[in-house]
């Protein structure tokens, strides 16, 4: 992919992207209070739409390539893009991944969180902090002068460290203008590949991650992805912008 395919953002646009994206973060921290066993996939929907709405911004995922909800409420295998539904109620033990999208003043911020339902178990807990951490990772290597692979290899090293399997079918993006832009950024792969990273770059950077193996299939709604062999999986996502000095997240929020 040629890297003039690749939006550098000025200083004013990567605000007006942080603005999206602290709605998003803070959206991800109200739904998180929420997540408890007997509550609707719906009922979350519902309190993320007023919640963004009521901040100045619209779901950014609601109508989009036809997407009926406002945020992906993915549960267990599924690993994304789980359809909210009133007859998905989460139980104890369960782990749901909650991914949020927002557009404001033509800017979008995007970023997901793996939340456990009451008491999970130690192999799940375990899911959720190795994911959680290869993030983390990655955002570290979000730096001037790198590559993009360098964030793809940082995180498949810290996923391999706890034995999970990083997902080779999905990956992040770059996120500004539009919700989905170049360059794509793979989970997985040798360091020092892809499009040099600049100052100015915004990247969606989302690892998905299963207990088992990493191979994934979507179900006949068209939307819902899940682990083939339907073991545990966990997503973790920032918006992170390539700063002068380094990676400066956008969407993180203060009780993070």
């Amino acid at each position: 992919m040629a890297e003039r395919a690749v939006r550098i953002n000025t200083p004013d646009e990567v605000e007006r992207i942080r603005e999206s994206s602290q709605i998003v973060g803070r959206c991800l921290l109200r739904l998180g209070r929420e997540v408890r066993p007997g509550v609707t996939t719906r009922e979350l929907d519902r309190l993320a739409e007023e919640f963004i709405r009521a901040e100045g911004g619209e779901p950014a995922f609601k109508g989009y390539r036809g997407y009926p909800a406002s945020i992906c409420a993915s549960i267990n295998e599924e690993v994304v893009h789980g359809i909210p539904s009133g007859k998905r109620v989460l139980k104890e033990g369960d782990v749901i991944s909650l991914d949020i999208g927002v557009k404001k003043a033509g800017f979008y911020g995007d970023a997901a969180r793996t939340f456990a339902v009451g008491s999970i178990s130690a192999e799940a807990q375990r899911l959720l902090e190795a994911t959680e951490r290869s993030l983390n990772a990655g955002i570290d290597q979000a730096r001037p002068g790198g590559r993009v692979s360098d964030i793809s290899s940082a995180i498949e090293r810290e996923v391999k460290k706890s034995g999970f399997s990083v997902v080779r079918a999905l990956v992040g993006h770059g996120v500004g203008r539009e919700l989905h832009e170049e360059p794509q950024v793979p989970n997985y792969g040798r360091p020092g590949e892809g499009p040099r990273l600049r100052a100015g770059m915004v990247l969606a950077i989302e690892p998905m991650v299963n207990i088992g193996g990493a191979d994934v299939v979507t179900l006949s709604d068209q939307w819902t992805v899940v682990s083939a062999d339907r073991s545990l999986s966990a997503h973790f996502e920032h918006t992170v912008a390539i700063g002068e000095d380094g990676p400066v997240v956008l969407s993180l929020v203060e009780a993070d």
